[in-house]
């Protein structure tokens, strides 16, 4: 009798693991054909936070509701977005449209130049010619994936609307949502959860907030230095350095080439003094900028956001490497919490002041009590 009780525990383990590891699989191949359309929810998300961020600030010096606040910070930035395009846009775009046209004789004139030396003839063997990449970047979409379904068939304008109106509806009530994902835990974890989320949320709202002040000063700075050194097209490529800086890594190198070639033209000379330009600017912005980001955020190791950003350039394309860096963060404070407090037991971390809102509790600086422990659920039911 005994026996077969332990017969039939085993097969009833063993099948539950086959369920596991089938359920586990399908999980997997429904995440990767779906990775595009996720990361365009995580992109709503990300737009989300920063518009509930200045819509908490409207709400700060005024009487009205968190809902309306939302409401008139949208269309604040959209009529501030649509003056600007009025204002800016026709001499950005002709601009623009001058850039594509002088920068393959810029490429082709810095190539011939460079052929003079034996060196130089050796790296232009090595790399593909200028029409080549164009016709290579043509057949892209910034939204290429495995799941092709976005990028091929609403395209990038439908991408950009979607975006737009999913995280106008997650900003206007993010305690719903939230709720609503909390409620799939159990009670005891569900504290927990939330705290997890705040955390999430308050590390992408301040990289948000430095992210974009990095931007502007990038775009003016470089744009300005530019004009200075007698640059043509300084405007765009000032408006382009801005907004490839949301890159880290591959932003600022993408954003100096089409730069460099326009100033080699004229002379290897004013090349160089763009390059100090390019290189000055960012070691001010690394300087500045970044140390305020990883006060208020996490600590982004460099090497795994490189590697980081390849792995998800190569999943989905250029979709994948635009937001590499902000999903990077979320991975690391889901390790830090989940993982290292929960599973290791290293709670030895200093409780943010928006954990402890999220939480009912007083806030809690670092100088008064650095080495607090962030208890879970569980742990306050014990004592």
């Amino acid at each position: 009798m005994a026996d077969a009780q332990s017969e039939k525990s085993f097969v009833h383990k063993v099948l539950l693991t086959i369920g596991l590891v089938c359920l586990t699989l399908l999980l997997l191949v429904l995440v990767y054909f779906t990775f595009d359309v996720l990361l365009l929810i995580f992109a709503a998300a990300l737009l989300a936070i920063f518009l509930r961020g200045l819509g908490d600030v409207v709400c700060e010096y005024t009487n009205i509701s968190e809902g309306l606040s939302v409401l008139v910070v949208s269309i604040l930035i959209i009529g501030a977005l649509a003056g600007g395009i009025a204002l800016l846009a026709p001499d950005v775009a002709d601009q623009v449209e001058h850039l594509r046209v002088t920068l393959p004789a810029s490429a082709r004139e810095a190539a011939d130049y460079i052929s003079q030396f034996p060196w130089g003839r050796a790296l232009i063997d090595q790399l593909p010619s200028f029409d080549d990449v164009t016709a290579a970047v043509g057949t892209l979409t910034l939204l290429q994936g495995v799941g092709g379904f976005f990028s091929s068939t609403v395209g990038v304008v439908g991408n950009f609307f979607i975006v737009i109106f999913l995280a106008i509806y997650f900003a206007l009530e993010p305690r719903f949502y939230t709720r609503g994902f909390t409620n799939l835990f159990p009670l005891g974890r569900r504290t927990r959860a939330r705290e997890v989320i705040f955390a999430i949320g308050d590390t992408l709202r301040w990289w948000l907030i430095g992210k974009v002040f990095s931007m502007v000063f990038i775009g003016l700075l470089t744009g300005i230095g530019l004009y200075f050194l007698g640059v043509p097209l300084s405007l765009a490529l000032g408006v382009i350095a801005g907004l490839l800086s949301f890159i880290p890594n591959f932003g600022p190198i993408l954003s100096a080439v089409p730069a460099l070639l326009l100033a080699f033209v004229e002379s290897p000379m004013k090349a160089l003094y763009v390059l100090i330009l390019y290189v000055g600017v960012q070691l001010i912005e690394s300087n500045l900028v970044t140390p305020f980001i990883e006060r208020k955020t996490v600590e982004l190791p460099p090497a795994l956001t490189i590697v980081f950003q390849l792995a998800l350039a190569v999943l989905v394309g250029g979709l994948g490497l635009v937001l590499a860096t902000p999903l990077l963060a979320v991975l690391i404070v889901l390790v830090q919490m989940i993982y290292i407090e929960d599973v290791l037991g290293d709670r030895r971390v200093e409780l943010s002041d928006q954990l402890a809102r999220a939480d009912g509790r007083e806030k809690v600086k670092g100088s008064e009590a650095p080495d607090r422990d962030i208890q879970g659920p569980e742990m306050d039911s014990k004592k």
